[in-house]
C-alpha cells in the first residue's frame, strides 16, 4: 500500500538542496530538491556539495505540502519480511518528515500549532502498521493480472504501471511522476510468507491483502461508496502458493455494502446505520460493479450481516439492487452469521461453503506450471461483507481459501488425491495464525483494534477467553469510534490529498470552537454524580432528608447523562478536515 523510490539510499543536505542518492546501483544519477524553489532536477553525483551532510535512508515517500512549507518524507528503517517469487519485501518500520525550511520563526503561534498537529496526523498514518514495499517486483496487481499484460506495461515504471487503487502514498509522489530515471515500488497492508513441508514436500505460501486507499479511512465515518463507486474499506486479499516453480494464486474481495448509506457515532454503542433517501443508489451501485466484473469477472456476493433489527433494512435494500440490476455475472447470498453461529454453533459455518462450492470450483484460481505456462485463469471472485467487512468477513474468507488450496496444493503434488488439509495439524496452525494476523492487520486501520473472532480464525473452535478478549477489544473500539476518529480521519485524509493545507491560508478547519454544553454538561454530571455518592457515605440526620439528597443528586446525573447521549454528535471526535457532505 505504498510506493517508495529505494534501495540502499542515502539523502544530503545543504542550506539549498537536498540530493538523493542511490548508494548500490552505479547510477550517477542523483535527486536534487531546491529546499527554496521545491523544483526537482536530476544532476551527477559530482555536482554534489562536499560540505553536504550525509545519512543513509531506505526509502523515499514523497513530498507533502503543510503550513510550514513542503516537507520530505523518508523511510529510515525497514525490515524483510519474505521473498515473493525471489524478489524481497520489507516492511517500512520508521520515518523522518525533513522539513524544507530551516526555521519555523515565521509562522504565527496559531500557525506553529496547527503545523504541529498536521504532523502529528502525517505521523499517525505512518506508524499504523501495515506498510510493506519491494524494490523490484509489482505488489499491487495479483499474478493473473501480471501474467497478462503488454509489453508496453512492462516496460513502464513501477509508479506508472501500479494499481492506484493500492498505492497509499500517490499523493506523495505527485512531484515525481515527472521523474522515470527514479527507480519506484510499491505494497500492500498485510502480508505475510511462511515455508511449508506436507508429505516431504517444500512449498511457500503467502497472503497479500491490498486496501483501497479510494474512500479510505475509519469505521464509522467512511461507510458505503462515492459517486465512483469505491466502496469504504474495500480489500484485495490474494493467497499465493509456490512449489517447483509453479505457482498458484486465489484472489477474494471485501468492501463496505455498495450504496449510499451511514453510520455515524453518537455515543451508543451501536449506531443505527441510516441509507440516504435523496439520492440514486443504483447509479453509484453499477459503477461500483462494472468495475469489479472487469478486473476480476463474475461476483458472488456473500452478505454476512444480521437479518433481523438495525440491519435488516440493510440487507434488504442490497438484495433489492442486486435484483434491479439484473446482472447476470452477479449473484446474491444473504448468510446471518451471527443468527447461524449463535450460541458457540460454528460447525454451521459449513452450510454456507456447501452453498457456494460449486460456485468456486467454476471460478477455480490462476495457476502456473514451471515453464510459465498458464494452465488456468480465476474466473470470478467471491466479494464478502459484514457491516465492517473485517470480522466475520474474514472468517468467511479464510475458509474459502483453505478449500482453494487444498485443490491447488492436490493439483501441484504436494497432497495426494483424497488428502485433506484438516490432517496436517502443523500446518493448519501455521496457515490460520496467518489468516487471523490478516484480520488483526486489517481491523487495527479501520476499527483501531485487532479483529474479533480470531479465536475461531486461530484454532477453529470459539472459546471462552476469546469471547472476553472479543468483550475488551469492542470496548477498546467503542472508546476509539466516539473519542479519537475524528483526528485518525483528518490524518487519512490529509495523508491522501483529501485534504490539501494552502499556505496562503491563514487559518485552518482544526480551530472548531466547542459549545457551552461540550464543556458544561460533563461538568455537571460528574459534580451531581459524585455528590449522589457522597449523600450515600455521609448520611444526613434522618433517612428522609438523605433519601431526598441522594434522589436530587441522582436525577440530576440521570437527566444530564440523558442530556449527552441526546446530543452525543455534540460530544464525539468529529472530522474537521473534510466537509460533511464528502463523509456522506
Amino acid at each position: 500500500e505504498l510506493t517508495a523510490v529505494s534501495g540502499q539510499l542515502s539523502v544530503r543536505t545543504t542550506p539549498e538542496k537536498f540530493y538523493i542518492e542511490a548508494c548500490d546501483d552505479g547510477s550517477e544519477d542523483v535527486l536534487a530538491i531546491d529546499r527554496v524553489s521545491t523544483e526537482m532536477t536530476l544532476t551527477a553525483k559530482r555536482d554534489v556539495p562536499a560540505s553536504a551532510d550525509s545519512r543513509p535512508i531506505c526509502g523515499l515517500m514523497g513530498t507533502i505540502r503543510l503550513v510550514a512549507g513542503m516537507y520530505v518524507v523518508v523511510i529510515t528503517k525497514k525490515k524483510k519480511v519474505g521473498d515473493l517469487l525471489g524478489h524481497a519485501v520489507w516492511k517500512a518500520l520508521d520515518f523522518d518528515i525533513i522539513s524544507y525550511k530551516k526555521t519555523i520563526l515565521h509562522l504565527t503561534d496559531n500557525q506553529m500549532q496547527d503545523n504541529k498537529t498536521f504532523l502529528s496526523m502525517i505521523n499517525n498514518v505512518l506508524h499504523t502498521d501495515g506498510f510493506y514495499f519491494a524494490t523490484d517486483y509489482d505488489l499491487t496487481h495479483t499474478l493473473q493480472r501480471l501474467a497478462n499484460t503488454s509489453p508496453e506495461f512492462q516496460e513502464m515504471s513501477l509508479l506508472e504501471r501500479a494499481d492506484q487503487r493500492f498505492v497509499w502514498n500517490g499523493h506523495l509522489l505527485r512531484e515525481f511522476i515527472a521523474q522515470p530515471e527514479v527507480r519506484q515500488n510499491q505494497s500492500p497492508p498485510y502480508y505475510s510468507m511462511s515455508s511449508s513441508c506436507i508429505n516431504g514436500k517444500v512449498f511457500e505460501w503467502s497472503i497479500i491483502s491490498r486496501r483501497s486507499c479510494f474512500r479510505a479511512g475509519v469505521r464509522y465515518y467512511v461507510r458505503g461508496i462515492d459517486s465512483e463507486g469505491h466502496p469504504a474499506n474495500y480489500v484485495e486479499t490474494e493467497q499465493i502458493v509456490q512449489f517447483n516453480s509453479a505457482k498458484a494464486s486465489f484472489v477474494q474481495t471485501r468492501g463496505s455494502i455498495p450504496f449510499y448509506w451511514s453510520q455515524r457515532p453518537n455515543l451508543k454503542y451501536k449506531p443505527k446505520p441510516q441509507i440516504n433517501k435523496t439520492v440514486n443508489h443504483l447509479d453509484g451501485f453499477q459503477r461500483h460493479f462494472d468495475s469489479q466484473i472487469i478486473l476480476y469477472g463474475r461476483q458472488v456476493i456473500l452478505n454476512l450481516i444480521n437479518q433481523k433489527g438495525s440491519e435488516k433494512p440493510l440487507e434488504l435494500a442490497f438484495d433489492k439492487m442486486v435484483t434491479n440490476l439484473g446482472n447476470g455475472m452477479i449473484k446474491y447470498i444473504a448468510f446471518d452469521f451471527h443468527k447461524e453461529c449463535s450460541r458457540m454453533r460454528w460447525h454451521r459455518l459449513q452450510i454456507l461453503l456447501d452453498m457456494v462450492a460449486e460456485m468456486q470450483d467454476e471460478f477455480g484460481y490462476f495457476l502456473v506450471d514451471a515453464d510459465g505456462k498458464v494452465l488456468l485463469n480465476q474466473e470470478g471472485v467471491f466479494r464478502s461483507n459484514c457491516m465492517d467487512c473485517l470480522d466475520r468477513t474474514n472468517v468467511i474468507q479464510s475458509m474459502l481459501a483453505q478449500r482453494s488450496l487444498q485443490s491447488q496444493l492436490r493439483r501441484m503434488g504436494v497432497l495426494h488425491t483424497g488428502q485433506q488439509i484438516e490432517e496436517q495439524s502443523d500446518f493448519v496452525k501455521m496457515y490460520k495464525n496467518a489468516w487471523a494476523d490478516n484480520a488483526d492487520a486489517c481491523a487495527k486501520q479501520y476499527a483501531g483494534t485487532g479483529a474479533l473472532k480470531t479465536d475461531f480464525t486461530r484454532t477453529g473452535k470459539r472459546t471462552q477467553w476469546g469471547l472476553l478478549m472479543d468483550g475488551w477489544n469492542s470496548m477498546i473500539r467503542y472508546y476509539k469510534n466516539n473519542f479519537s476518529d475524528g483526528f485518525r480521519q483528518d490524518s487519512i485524509d490529509l495523508f491522501l490529498g483529501n485534504y490539501a493545507v494552502d499556505e496562503a491560508v491563514w487559518t485552518t478547519p482544526l480551530h472548531d470552537p466547542k459549545d457551552w454544553k461540550f464543556l458544561t454538561l460533563p461538568i455537571v454530571m460528574v459534580v451531581a454524580f459524585s455528590m449522589c455518592i457522597i449523600c450515600l457515605l455521609m448520611a444526613g440526620d434522618t433517612w428522609t432528608e438523605t433519601l431526598a439528597y441522594v434522589l436530587f443528586w441522582g436525577s440530576a446525573s440521570v437527566v444530564t447523562g440523558g442530556l449527552i447521549l441526546f446530543n452525543g454528535l455534540d460530544f464525539v471526535d468529529a472530522p474537521r478536515l473534510v466537509q460533511k457532505e464528502k463523509l456522506d
